[in-house]
C-alpha cells in the first residue's frame, strides 16, 4: 500500500469540504454587502420618492411631479461642484448644437435695427440662397403673420425660423427697390456651425488661427486651416484660444497631437472611478517644429487649458495673454429616459507635469463664477505680479520652467488689458452701441459697392478711400453723443478701424472681420512683435 497516496485520500476531502465553506461563507458575505448597498440605495430613492407621493397624494392644492422632479434635480447637483448639471429636455438640442457642429434651419444671419430682421449674411449653399434670399433683405412676414415693428424676441424669431430638416417656412420678404412684398418658401436642411473664426497670413512667414470652441468638427476646420497657411509658407504660428471656453477634449487632443514630438504626454485623465487615462502624442503631427505661441485670457477654459498646459509643461512654445479661467474638470453624459440630461463630473484632467489646473469651489458655486471679477479688482488683469501662487503648486517642466498649478494656466509672457484709446467719448459710444450701428447702416446703405471686394484688404482700401470717421461723427451726434475733438485724437483710430471691421464681417463675415480688428489687438501684436 502507497503511504503518500493514502495520507492524499485522507487530506483531500477534508480540503475540498474546507474550501466549499469557505466559498460559501464569501458568497454569503458578498451577498450582504451587495444587499446592503442595494438596501442604502433603495432607501434614498425610496426617501424621494415617497416625499413626490405623499405630496401628490395629500397636499392642499394639486401639484404636477414632473415639475416638482425638474425643480429637485439642479440643486441636488448643484452640491456636488460647478460644473455637474441637470439639462431639461427642450433644452437638450440647444445646448448641443454649438458642439455638434450643425444646427437645422434656413441657413442666415440676421439682426434686428428698428425691430425689422435684416439678413446680414446667407450662408453659401444652403436652403435660403437656394430659395433666393439675399443679404440686406428684410425679413417682414412669416407664415403669412407680421413679424415687424412688433417687439418680437430675437429668441422667438430663431424658434419659428429653425426647424426639422426637410420642413418648410414661407417668409414674406421686403428687398431694396423692390415695391412689393416678395413670398419665398424655404427648405429647413442642415446647416454647418463653424468653430474656426479666422485664419490668415500675418507676413510671409506667420500664420494666424483662432478657435472660438472645441466641437465635433474643430480638428477638421483646423487641419484645413493648418494644410493651407503651411502651403503659405508658415513656419511659425500664433494660435488663438483667448475666449474659448472649451468643448470636446478629444478635439483638443488631436489638436495638441499636431505640435508635439511622439510620445509626449498631451493630459491626463483620472478619478475616483475613473483610472488613469494618459494621452500621448504619436509623431505624426504637421507642425512639430515651427515656432509656436497660444493666446489665452481669463474665458479660455477647459479644452482650452489641455493645449495650453501640453505646450506649456513640453517646453513647445510660449503661452502669452492673461491667466485662464481654471476648470479641470470632466464631464460625462447621461441621457434620461425622458430625453433630458445630465453632465455629471467623473473626473480631474491633469497637465504633463502634473498640474490640476481646476480652480477651488469650495466657497460654492456664486464665489466661483464670481472669481474673475474678484481678479478684476484685485489688479490680475494689469499686473501679474498680483497673482499669488502657494509653493505646494509649483511644478518644473522637463526644460526647467517653474509653473503653477490650482487655477488656471499663468501665461509665460504676460500682456495686461489694454487700455490704450479709451476715452469717456469711447465709452460712450460703445456703450450705446453707435459703432456697430453705424457700420451696419453704411453697410445696408453701400452694398451694391461693398459686394465688389472679396476679401478684408480690399474692404479696408475701399473704406480707407471714403471720409467714414467724419461721417460716423456726424451719425454718433444725431444719436446723443456729441462729437470731442481731443477725445478723437486719443481714440480715433481705435473708432476707425473697428467700424471698418465690422463692415468687413458684414460683408465678409469673419474672414473679413480679423484681419482689420487684429491691428488694435495689443496681445496679437504683441505675439507678431515676439515671433518677429
Amino acid at each position: 500500500m502507497n503511504y503518500k497516496n493514502s495520507k492524499r485520500n485522507i487530506y483531500l476531502p477534508l480540503i475540498f469540504s474546507l474550501l466549499l465553506i469557505a466559498g460559501i461563507y464569501l458568497g454569503i458575505s458578498l451577498e450582504r454587502i451587495r444587499s446592503n448597498e442595494l438596501a442604502s440605495q433603495h432607501f434614498y430613492i425610496s426617501k424621494l420618492n415617497s416625499i413626490l407621493n405623499f405630496v401628490e397624494a395629500k397636499y392642499v392644492d394639486s401639484v404636477n411631479l414632473s415639475e416638482l422632479e425638474e425643480a429637485a434635480i439642479p440643486p441636488i447637483l448643484e452640491q456636488l461642484d460647478p460644473h455637474s448639471i441637470y439639462i431639461p429636455a427642450n433644452d437638450v438640442l440647444t445646448v448641443n448644437e454649438p458642439l455638434e457642429g450643425n444646427f437645422e434651419g434656413i441657413g442666415v444671419s440676421f439682426n434686428m435695427p428698428d425691430d425689422t430682421i435684416v439678413i446680414i449674411s446667407v450662408i453659401k449653399g444652403g436652403p435660403s440662397e437656394k430659395a433666393g434670399i439675399l443679404a440686406g433683405d428684410r425679413i417682414i412676414e412669416i407664415e403669412n403673420k407680421n413679424v415687424a415693428g412688433l417687439g418680437i424676441n430675437s429668441n422667438d424669431i430663431v424658434k419659428q425660423l429653425k426647424g426639422p430638416r426637410g420642413t418648410r417656412v414661407k417668409v414674406g420678404i421686403k428687398r431694396k427697390y423692390v415695391e412689393e412684398i416678395l413670398d419665398f418658401t424655404i427648405t429647413r436642411d442642415k446647416i454647418p456651425l463653424y468653430s474656426l473664426d479666422a485664419s490668415f497670413m500675418v507676413n510671409d512667414s506667420i500664420g494666424f488661427i483662432k478657435i472660438s470652441k472645441f466641437a465635433r468638427t474643430t480638428y477638421n476646420e483646423f487641419m484645413e486651416a493648418l494644410t493651407s497657411l503651411r502651403k503659405e509658407g508658415m513656419t511659425k504660428m500664433i494660435f488663438d484660444l483667448r475666449g474659448n471656453s472649451g468643448g470636446y477634449m478629444d478635439a483638443a487632443t488631436n489638436i495638441a497631437n499636431q505640435f508635439l514630438a511622439e510620445k509626449a504626454l498631451i493630459v491626463y485623465t483620472e478619478g475616483r472611478s475613473h483610472g488613469r487615462e494618459n494621452t500621448i502624442a504619436n509623431g505624426k503631427g504637421q507642425f512639430q517644429d515651427g515656432e509656436l505661441i497660444i493666446l489665452i485670457d481669463e474665458w479660455s477654459a477647459s479644452a482650452s487649458e489641455i493645449i495650453a498646459g501640453a505646450i506649456q509643461d513640453n517646453d513647445r512654445g510660449s503661452i502669452m495673454g492673461r491667466r485662464s479661467f481654471g476648470k479641470g474638470l470632466v464631464q460625462e453624459p447621461l441621457i434620461l429616459s425622458d430625453g433630458s440630461m445630465i453632465r455629471l463630473t467623473i473626473a480631474r484632467y491633469y497637465t504633463p507635469t502634473g498640474r490640476c489646473i481646476q480652480k477651488s469651489y469650495s466657497n460654492g458655486n456664486a464665489d466661483y463664477f464670481h472669481d474673475l471679477e474678484i481678479r478684476y479688482l484685485n489688479g490680475e488683469f494689469m499686473e501679474a505680479d498680483s497673482i499669488q501662487f502657494a509653493d505646494s503648486l509649483k511644478y518644473t517642466t522637463p526644460g526647467g520652467k517653474v509653473v503653477y498649478g490650482g487655477g488656471g494656466i499663468m501665461p509665460d509672457i504676460f500682456v495686461p488689458v489694454d487700455t490704450t484709446g479709451l476715452s469717456t467719448y469711447f465709452l460712450m459710444l460703445r456703450n450705446k452701441g453707435l459703432i456697430y450701428r453705424f457700420a451696419f447702416e453704411y453697410s445696408d446703405r453701400n452694398r451694391n459697392e461693398l459686394v465688389k471686394y472679396t476679401d478684408a484688404k480690399q474692404i479696408e482700401d475701399y473704406l480707407n478711400s471714403q471720409d467714414l470717421l467724419t461721417e460716423f461723427v456726424k451719425f454718433a451726434s444725431q444719436n446723443g453723443v456729441i462729437k470731442d475733438s481731443a477725445a478723437l485724437k486719443e481714440s480715433g483710430f481705435i473708432i476707425h478701424t473697428q467700424i471698418k471691421a465690422y463692415i468687413a464681417r458684414n460683408m465678409i463675415d469673419n474672414k473679413g472681420f480679423y484681419p482689420i480688428w487684429t491691428k488694435i489687438d495689443n496681445t496679437f501684436r504683441q505675439a507678431v512683435k515676439q515671433l518677429s
